[in-house]
Order: C-alpha cells, then sequence, then structure tokens
C-alpha cells in the first residue's frame, strides 16, 4: 500500500510566499516523476511544476520565475516553493507520484489529498 501526503498552504497576502511538501511512504520500489497540480474553482486540475528522478523539472508558464519544484529521492519528498504569489494562485494543490510498488512492474499515480491555498488581493 502507498500513500502520499501533502502538508503546507494556507492563506497569504498576494507577493508572499509559502512552502508545499509532499511524502510518499509504504511499499515503493521507485518513483518516477513527481509532480504538484492544481484545481481552482471551477476549473479543471492544472499542472503546476513536475519533476524527475533525475532532477529535470518542468513548469506552468503561469508560475515560472516564481515557483520552484525540489525533491529528495532518498525520503521519497517532493516541494514546491512559491514566491511572489498572486490571487490567481488560490487553488487547491494535489501532490502527484508515479509510483512501482514493490513486487510489481505497474507503475500508478497516486495523489495526495490536497491542500488549499488561498491568496489574498
Amino acid at each position: 500500500q502507498v500513500q502520499v501526503v501533502e502538508s503546507g498552504g494556507g492563506l497569504v497576502q498576494a507577493g508572499g510566499s509559502l512552502t508545499l511538501s509532499c511524502a510518499a511512504s509504504g511499499s515503493i520500489s521507485s518513483i518516477n516523476d513527481m509532480g504538484w497540480y492544481r484545481q481552482a474553482r471551477g476549473k479543471q486540475r492544472e499542472l503546476v511544476a513536475v519533476i524527475t528522478s533525475g532532477g529535470e523539472t518542468n513548469y506552468a508558464d503561469s508560475v515560472k520565475g516564481r515557483f520552484t519544484i525540489s525533491r529528495d529521492n532518498a525520503k521519497n519528498t517532493v516541494t514546491l516553493q512559491m514566491h511572489s504569489l498572486k490571487p490567481e494562485d488560490t487553488a487547491v494543490y494535489y501532490c502527484n507520484a508515479r509510483i512501482r510498488q514493490v513486487h510489481t512492474f505497474i507503475i500508478s499515480d497516486y495523489w495526495g489529498q490536497g491542500t488549499q491555498v488561498t491568496v489574498s488581493s
């Protein structure tokens, strides 16, 4: 069994900073990509940032230069540092990890429960 748990989030004023953390645990053999997605009210879930096991990163255009994703492969964690936050960054943020469990060759997507980020103007 695998669990993905986020922490961080909250309420911040525009221009402020927040850090989101996510940890995967359980019967994990390996983790491929880890990433952050967000879903604003009334909108579809969208990719914010993703990082490969080798450290390659990709960001949504809307967050480039403001957000930084990083991971610790030894701890199975991924972090999203968010700076210069804007009201349009308000959303529920979800952690995603592509995980292969032990004793299997199947790679599956696992999601955290989501954490609310609210940016006030």
